[in-house]
């Protein structure tokens, strides 16, 4: 099972919110390239960066902090938050993203998204659903749909998209633990998907009964910044 630190930016900064409430905002470190580059010497590969600036106005915002990481690490980033165009895609790319993160443009734009496998591939994307009783919600957690997460992934990896991630909204940033009864439903019903877990980690053990289930890989946040979890433990479980 890969693990996926995250970086999630607002105004520039490495911060955390508790169940998707702006409201509820702490500032980690005001220079994610620090952040990237501690992930990087612990021997960790892959980044998960969240403009959330992006995500709530629906234009990209902290575009330059993708462009400073990639320059400066060698670490592979998926990016996601306001991405909505063509212009968009092409720039989160150019700016050395190795994936696309694509979540409300999946709900709202199908269409735009297929043309998207098209041009770059499906490989090039990995699908974010966030969820509030097991129904998606977009628009950086502003507003709930009545899609319910399976419809949604079997949909899209019907269409070829394979690598999908899930965030429970009601454990994300509180540390008790992730949704593992929703995510085995998620491995059982979408046989084949490469799914990667998201929100609640608190611990090793959170982890390793991640990957017991099946999960192909977790994205680890406020745990890191909260120091329950070491980097050093982080990385013994990613080469596993």
């Amino acid at each position: 099972m890969q693990i996926i630190p995250a970086i999630d930016i607002i105004n520039g900064k490495c911060v955390r919110l508790v169940q998707g409430d702006f409201a509820k905002k702490k500032i980690y470190n005001v220079y994610p390239l620090e952040v990237a580059k501690q992930f990087e010497g612990a021997g960790l590969q892959r980044l998960h960066l969240v403009d959330l600036d992006g995500a709530r106005t629906g234009k990209i915002t902290n575009l330059d902090v993708l462009e400073n990481i990639s320059a400066k690490t060698t670490l592979k980033i998926d990016f996601g938050g306001g991405i909505k165009n063509n212009g968009d895609a092409l720039a989160v790319f150019n700016a050395g993203a190795s994936w696309i993160t694509i979540g409300t443009l999946a709900v709202k734009n199908k269409k735009l998204l297929l043309e998207w496998k098209d041009k770059y591939g499906a490989e090039k994307f990995l699908l974010g659903a966030d969820v509030k009783n097991e129904k998606i919600m977009i628009d950086g957690w502003q507003q709930t749909t009545q899609l319910n997460i399976l419809d949604f992934m079997n949909i899209y990896f019907s269409n070829g998209f394979t690598q999908m991630f899930c965030t429970d909204v009601a454990k994300d940033g509180k540390m008790e633990g992730p949704s593992t009864e929703l995510y085995e439903k998620i491995i059982r019903e979408v046989p084949g998907l490469h799914f990667i877990a998201s929100g609640g980690v608190s611990s090793e053990a959170d982890l390793l009964l991640l990957k017991s289930i099946g999960c192909s890989g977790a994205i680890v946040g406020k745990a890191i910044y909260e120091n329950k979890i070491s980097l050093a433990q982080l990385n013994k479980i990613n080469e596993c």
